[in-house]
């Protein structure tokens, strides 16, 4: 349709239609979209899988390398290990994401696959052990998340680029959900491979990096309006080292200075967070000043994008933060309790979070579509809604909880994550002009991964403060309890509480690095075993964690609410006042003709580059202003220049084009588009377009006997193959699909019990074209094959139906229990042909949609081969009932 912005559109308009020799699918092919987002889809899931799949291997990968991670002097390994990958990614995705703006979004894309794929072997070969192994692992973690940075800050922008908007929210919600749920399908994955082989962390990214790969050089293209310019290398430089610094300080600030629980006062922690804000401060003022920003600060007066990235953030923070607390949960504490092996609980943790990943993958693809139809903003309020309720759910159940309401609020917690996925990327790359969509796109992705770094620095200290009240005492209680000294149990007890949270993280029982096998020596046998047993440990820890997770779900649900609410703010812009000089309306270039109005222009123009240079409304034939109409200003060369939608008053503005002639498309659900021509001088400029209402298609669905049939479903499909529009029929067999343009269509109906049908249908000028649709009833037959000397059924017997002419039209196997069905059939007579033996045949006569059963016996098979042997007088027969 000619309202939808044009998803192929490149600085040169011959480009789009451009196939290279090595192209598979060609960029104006009408599946390419599909393309873009497997692909996209599946880039951006390996990346995220990465950063979670180390995230529950760590234990595995420091026995594998011989390093215990408990060890002060190791904390810091077990840090980089755990943040190096978000860390670097959130750094990254801006200045890659310009990057894509300007050399080609398609380009950075595939180098990215390229570099994840060959630093993963480099990963997987780790020849060193103790630290030198783990400095290896976390040296080449930073180039691997450089080409995960470079999947993540574009393939949104690609899928932006290549769908139209209809169906945008769907696509960006399919890549935005496949990121997110990756996060936790790479703790199932990493459970179950890192008992096997902790190399093999790393090895499951080879054949998905080397097929996505390959994949994406023969098939991506570049669909969007690249944007020459030079690197803003100061904006990149202040920007690195301010989030670096920032998101290090509050990692560090984790760990014990000074007979301090945390490190809160530590020089070097207050250094990198005032530091690191410093440059930020930095990085923003250079931002304003720079010719060629990295990322337009400018896009942040769009209060849409600026609420949008908002709660990105905020929603990060509390799903980082949820799944700290989960694991530590399963893995130090529940497990446990329920008889697991320390060594197992890697694994099950994973298997048990499944839940949250389901529910992501339900909501997300769902919530996309439905926000494309009806708008996006509700959604992602209501799945922040939904998340903060899962998180009062999880505060009112205890430690040792019962499994299956766990597993219902984590549902419910992934539901709502799914349900904000989609519509908030929707919200965020539809608010920005086409040739920005890559910055945006990378921003997005920084606050994501900055969100998640954050959960991990915020949670943590936050289930420090909360343990930091009951562990000791806890401790002191329970190790007293079990005959150790009270001097070496106050002794253990005033050990810094996050090397508690961390052994419970990892699944480590710390009782025996502890108290130390001197100690543990010289008490009762059966005081060592239940001290190191799988359940002294997760007993004595529950209490004191449950009242850290009262702390942290609370700040939790205060976020979700918070991010619920960033998600409602609306863009807004504002229009001078009308002026006296007016402009005809110039004729329309496709449609029905405009309004026949003059169109005033508007005072005061100005020459800022952000001053609002078309202001308008758009309203039907009876004047009545038209909410939600999609506007597209569209250049000479056929290049998106601006978008906007209507408010609930009909009004509109865009950003300020720069002099010429422009084509403004016009669309709305319901009316007919229109296409006008504009020409823009230096004055801005008011207009006033009139939508008449669309044709559309209705009638009524009824079978042979005139009844009408419900609940059918009614799709129209256009002349490229693509659905259009879809309903279903009510009580009175009615359907209507309003808001079709004049063409040629497919109209398909089915029904349950009824025989689906696809007519070709041409809508017209009128007010509405009518079309009836009549269903023939869809017959079913079915019966059993027995044997015909034990009366036993028979399993795979091969049935054949044929016609009145003796062509078959329907083909099935014998279940188990001998019986057989065959659906979807025209009334009629039919023989019946039982194969793979002796054939038998039978005859039925279908006058309805009821089901006769038609029985079959074999009397030969492989358990009466002997009675079947020739001059048995046996034979084969059918009876029909």
């Amino acid at each position: 349709m000619a309202t939808e912005e044009s998803p192929h559109r490149t600085a040169d308009p011959g480009t789009a239609r451009r196939r290279g020799p090595h192209a598979w699918i060609g960029v104006d092919h009408p599946r390419y979209k599909w393309v873009a987002l497997t692909n996209t889809t599946l880039g951006i899931l390996i990346a995220t899988i990465n950063s979670s799949i180390v995230l529950i291997s760590l234990p595995g990968i420091f026995t594998g390398i011989r390093l215990d991670p408990l060890q002060p002097s190791n904390v810091s390994y077990l840090l980089w290990m755990l943040m190096g990958y978000m860390l670097v990614t959130a750094v990254l995705v801006v200045a890659l994401g310009r990057l894509g703006d300007m050399w080609g979004r398609v380009r950075i894309y595939n180098a990215g696959f390229l570099i994840f794929t060959l630093t993963s072997v480099v990963l997987s070969l780790d020849p060193f052990h103790g630290a030198g192994g783990a400095l290896w692992l976390i040296g080449w973690r930073i180039p691997q998340a450089v080409g995960g940075a470079m999947l993540m800050a574009n393939s949104a922008a690609i899928l932006t680029d290549a769908f139209p908007a209809r169906q945008r929210g769907m696509a960006l919600g399919v890549n935005m959900v496949a990121g997110i749920a990756g996060s936790f399908l790479g703790l199932v994955l990493g459970g179950a491979l890192v008992t096997w082989n902790w190399r093999s962390v790393f090895w499951v990214n080879v054949p998905i990096g080397l097929i996505g790969t390959v994949w994406a050089y023969k098939s991506l293209h570049e669909t969007g309006v690249r944007k020459p310019g030079r690197m803003d290398w100061w904006g990149n430089l202040t920007f690195a080292v301010g989030l670096t610094a920032l998101l290090a300080g509050i990692t560090y600030g984790i760990q014990p200075y000074g007979g301090h629980t945390m490190g809160w006062t530590n020089p070097w922690v207050l250094a990198g967070l005032i530091g690191g804000a410093v440059m930020l401060a930095v990085f923003c003022v250079i931002e304003a000043k720079v010719a060629e920003p990295m990322f337009p600060l400018r896009l942040f007066r769009n209060t849409a994008f600026a609420g949008g990235n908002a709660a990105a953030l905020l929603g990060a923070i509390a799903r980082g933060g949820l799944q700290f607390m989960l694991i530590i949960w399963l893995q130090g504490i529940w497990l446990p309790l329920h008889g697991y092996d320390y060594a197992d609980t890697p694994l099950w943790a994973g298997i048990y979070m499944l839940p949250l990943t389901v529910g992501f993958l339900v909501a997300g693809p769902v919530s996309g579509y439905l926000s494309d139809k009806y708008g996006a903003r509700l959604f992602a309020a209501a799945g922040f809604v939904v998340m903060a309720a899962s998180f009062a759910g999880l505060l009112a159940v205890p430690t040792d909880f019962d499994y299956w309401t766990f597993a219902l609020l984590i549902f419910l917690n992934g539901l709502g994550g799914g349900l904000f996925a989609a519509p908030n990327t929707s919200i965020i790359m539809s608010s920005v002009p086409a040739d920005a969509r890559g910055a945006a796109s990378g921003m997005r992705a920084t606050f994501q991964n900055a969100g998640m770094v954050l959960s991990m620095g915020v949670f943590f200290s936050l289930m420090v403060a909360g343990l930091s009240g009951s562990l000791p005492q806890t401790l002191t209680t329970g190790l007293t309890a079990q005959g150790v000294p009270a001097q070496a149990a106050h002794a253990v007890a005033q050990l810094p509480p996050v090397g508690v949270l961390f052994a419970a993280f990892l699944g480590y029982n710390p009782i025996q690095n502890l108290l130390g096998h001197t100690l543990l020596g010289h008490l009762p046998s059966a005081n060592a075993a239940n001290l190191t047993g799988r359940e002294f440990f997760p007993h004595l820890i529950s209490h004191p964690f449950h009242d850290g997770l009262v702390v942290v779900f609370s700040l939790a649900i205060a976020m979700s609410l918070a991010a619920a609410a960033a998600s409602l703010i609306r863009g807004r812009a504002q229009a001078g006042p009308a002026a006296a000089t007016r402009l005809p309306v110039p004729s329309t270039v496709a449609g029905a003709p405009t309004s026949t109005r003059d169109v005033p222009a508007l005072e005061g123009g100005g020459t800022s580059e952000n001053a609002v240079a078309l202001a308008g409304r758009v309203e039907d034939p009876a004047e009545r202003p038209i909410a939600r109409a999609m506007l597209t200003l569209i250049d000479q060369r056929g290049q998106q220049t601006a978008r906007a939608r209507t408010r609930e008053d009909g009004a509109c503005t865009l950003p300020r084009p720069r002099p010429g002639s422009y084509l403004l498309v016009v669309s709305a659900e319901g009316y007919r588009p229109q296409a006008i021509a504009l020409t823009i001088g230096d004055q801005p400029t008011s207009f006033t377009v009139t939508l008449a209402g669309a044709t559309g298609l209705h009638g009524t669905v009824r079978d042979t006997d005139g009844r009408p049939v419900t609940e059918a479903t009614t799709v129209a499909i256009d002349a490229r193959g693509e659905v259009v529009s879809a309903t279903t029929t009510g009580v009175d067999g009615d359907y209507a699909l309003p808001g079709l343009p004049p063409g040629h269509f497919f109209l398909q109906v089915s029904a349950y019990g009824h025989r689906p049908v696809a007519v070709p249908v041409e809508i017209g000028t009128s007010a509405g074209t009518r079309h009836d649709v009549t269903l023939t009833p869809a017959g079913t037959l079915a019966g059993t094959v027995r044997h015909g000397h034990t009366g036993q059924p028979v399993a795979d017997a091969h049935i054949t139906l044929l016609n009145a002419d003796g062509i078959p039209v329907a083909s099935t196997l014998t279940t188990a229990d001998g019986t057989y069905t065959l659906t979807d059939l025209t009334p009629g007579a039919y023989t019946l042909v039982a194969a793979g033996y002796p054939p038998v045949s039978a005859t039925a006569m279908l006058d309805s949609a009821d089901t006769p059963a038609l029985d079959l016996e074999l009397t030969y098979g492989p358990e009466a081969e002997k009675e079947s042997a020739p001059g048995s007088g046996s034979g084969d027969h059918g009876r029909p009932l």
